[in-house]
């Protein structure tokens, strides 16, 4: 007994030596976290300074943007002269009421027209730069909070799921040549045709199996379906009111047509006329005659980037994509070439 005592004393001992030794061999498990775990902090560095690198180029692009238009409009000084190479066209009326919400002072010394709306925009670029994203991300966890809270309602009821509405009129194929003939009637038809695709989208979302919907992509998916109909209200409200701006209603036109059509690669297309604009960035000085700025406000003024006009223009004209999308997931072309990319 006490020799076996001894044996295993002296084993412990062994072990308990080779352990406080230093070992030259390492096992594949432990090499392959620590593998993965260079590569994650790799990639993290990597993705944190592209971020830096891209938050770099937006400040230095807005402050160019924010030179070439102070620059142009220095020599001038027309408080009445149209700003036809600045896609941020609002009245006096709200860029003051945009200024007093921001408790700045609604005019500087020597400032004109044209300078107040250029520092309105400064200030919103940089508030959207420091808070839009974070912005943006509550609103969908609003939506997300939203679609869970209706599933508890629905469930804590027994309900199904489905909501009982009236059904959206089905208007039929947007008429192009009422953009000549008759641009009023083009306000109830894309107001039709948006609302028929935003509740086919609402009843995609309800119809999807039990599992889907409670798998986070399903949750996801829903709260994109919730905020972009909370996003589209404005656009609704301007179409019943028709007061949407004439270059704006023919662009939705276009997108709502060519959706309708199948034809999504020229929907897009329309959606990116639409968003972004076609004219080209004018650098420094040119043609400040009255005649010649006349001319060029008639040139640039259907090539405008309302994407850029205020926050709720933007979400709007965002959210119209994503019906976009939708109804060529629901719809697929015959020909796939008019496929988005």
């Amino acid at each position: 007994m006490d020799s076996l005592k001894a044996l295993v004393a002296e084993k412990r001992k062994a072990i308990s030596d080779d352990s406080a030794r230093p070992t030259k061999y390492m096992r594949k498990g432990e090499l392959e976290r620590i593998k993965e775990e260079a590569e994650a902090k790799a990639q993290e560095e990597k993705r944190l300074a592209e971020e830096a690198k891209r938050r770099e180029e937006e400040a230095e692009k807005a402050a160019k943007k924010a030179s070439r238009a102070s620059s142009s409009s220095t020599p001038l000084r027309d408080t009445e002269s149209p700003n036809p190479e600045s896609s941020f066209n609002i009245s006096n009326e709200e860029t003051i009421r945009r200024l007093r919400g921001k408790g700045q002072p609604i005019r500087l010394f020597g400032e004109s027209d044209k300078d107040r709306r250029l520092r309105l925009r400064a200030l919103e670029l940089i508030e959207e730069r420091d808070h839009g994203r974070q912005g943006g991300h509550n609103d969908f966890k609003k939506a997300l909070e939203d679609v869970e809270s209706v599933e508890k309602a629905l469930q804590s009821k027994n309900g199904k799921g489905k909501k009982k509405e009236g059904e959206v009129t089905n208007v039929g194929v947007l008429d192009l040549n009422l953009i000549k003939t008759d641009p009023d009637k083009l306000y109830p038809l894309i107001y039709y045709a948006l609302k028929r695709v935003l509740k086919e989208w609402e009843e995609a979302m309800d119809e999807r199996p039990e599992y889907i919907k409670r798998s986070t992509q399903g949750k996801l998916a829903a709260a994109t379906q919730v905020q972009s109909a909370e996003y589209l209200k404005p656009l609704f409200k301007n179409l019943r009111s028709r007061s949407l701006p004439s270059d704006m209603l023919h662009r939705i036109a276009e997108v709502v047509h060519h959706m309708q059509k199948r034809q999504y690669q020229r929907a897009n297309d329309a959606y990116l006329r639409l968003s972004i604009g076609n004219a080209p960035w004018p650098i420094g000085v040119t043609m400040v005659g009255i005649h010649e700025r006349s001319a060029r406000e008639k040139i640039s003024r259907d090539q405008v980037a309302h994407v850029l006009n205020d926050e709720v223009s933007r979400k709007y004209i965002q959210s119209l994509k994503r019906l976009l999308t939708f109804s060529q997931t629901k719809y697929p072309p015959d020909d796939i070439s008019q496929l988005m990319g």
